[in-house]
Formats: C-alpha cells, sequence, structure tokens
C-alpha cells in the first residue's frame, strides 16, 4: 500500500506484537520536525547584570530606572545580578551598599525570589535574583482579569453611547441671522 502512494512505511512501536506502522511521507516529516525544534525559543538561562553606577552615590532615580530595567529582565524569564561597586573610602560603609541591595530585593519581590544574598567580593557588591514561576503566573492571570474588565466596561461604555440621543441644535439670534446662515451653507 505504501509503494503504490509513493509514500514510506514506517514502524512507530516496535514492542507491542504485531508491530505498529504508519503510511507517511518520511522525508518531510523529518523536515516539519527540524523546523519545529529549530523555531524553539530558547531557554532563558541567561544572567542580566544591572550595575548600580560606579560608586555607592547614586540617585534614587537612577535606581528606579535599574529596578524598571531588572522588571523587564524577569518578567522576560531571565536572571538578574545588579552589583554595587565601592570606590575609596566607599569601602570602610559596605552597609550603605547592603542596604541599597535589600531595598532593591523588595522592590521585586513581586516577581522574583533572592537567590543570593548581598555578598562582598572584592570591590564590589552582588545580589542575584530569578523570576518566581507562581508569582509571575499570577501577575499574568491579575493582568488578564483586568484587561477583561476595562474590555467590558468600553463594551458597555459604546452601547450607551449609541443609545443616547444626539443633542439637537436650535438657531438663536434673530430671523435675519437664521436666514443668512441657511443661504450661505
Amino acid at each position: 500500500m505504501a509503494e503504490a502512494a509513493g509514500l514510506d512505511l514506517v514502524e512507530v512501536q516496535a514492542n507491542i506484537r504485531p508491530p505498529l506502522c504508519k503510511i507517511m511521507d518520511f522525508g518531510k516529516y523529518k523536515y516539519e520536525q527540524s523546523k519545529k525544534k529549530a523555531t524553539k525559543p530558547p531557554k532563558a538561562n541567561e544572567v542580566k547584570e544591572v550595575r548600580l553606577g560606579r560608586s555607592v552615590k547614586i540617585d534614587k532615580h537612577d535606581v528606579e530606572l535599574r529596578v524598571n530595567q531588572a522588571r523587564k529582565f524577569l518578567l522576560e524569564g531571565h536572571r538578574v545580578m545588579f552589583v554595587q561597586r565601592f570606590r575609596g573610602r566607599e569601602m570602610a560603609h559596605p552597609h550603605l551598599g547592603e542596604e541599597r541591595l535589600k531595598e532593591i530585593g523588595e522592590l521585586l519581590s513581586d516577581i522574583a525570589m533572592i537567590t543570593s544574598t548581598p555578598k562582598m567580593n572584592g570591590r564590589q557588591m552582588t545580589l542575584s535574583m530569578a523570576p518566581d514561576k507562581t508569582k509571575l503566573a499570577q501577575l499574568k492571570a491579575r493582568e488578564a482579569r483586568e484587561a477583561a474588565k476595562s474590555q467590558v466596561q468600553e463594551e458597555t461604555l459604546g452601547v450607551q453611547a449609541e443609545v443616547a440621543p444626539a443633542p439637537s441644535v436650535e438657531p438663536t439670534g434673530s430671523p435675519t441671522e437664521v436666514v443668512s446662515a441657511e443661504v450661505g451653507a
């Protein structure tokens, strides 16, 4: 039957009696499998490094920018490592960097978990975070509910706008003004 159709006879399960076979174009099947393998997105195991400036003297606004960038990385599924560098006499006050890194950990605790607490390594302190899959799933579910709710509200507002009568425009002023306005139109 396979030869008559110009296809291949492929053994699917050999360990059963009688063996299970399928008539198919095996070359086309292998090609489709290679395409599926090529289109799969790579796993997001990449560690993104977020540097908190060249020293401890970084503005709060700059820290917020770095936290927002890290949030994007975490939502994409990447791990994030924050790096706080110390220069000169700043080495005498590592507690300042540790406090800042702990604050960042608290800010991102809604979507991520801390994989390693702030650790001093030479002249820099690092904090590693990874996305928390359960928290991300809850966040996405909440966003989906809010989007559905806002869509329902927009639809009801659209229905109300269609039902509302159009405001009537009555001319004001003397009859000569009305006539000249109509003639000019």
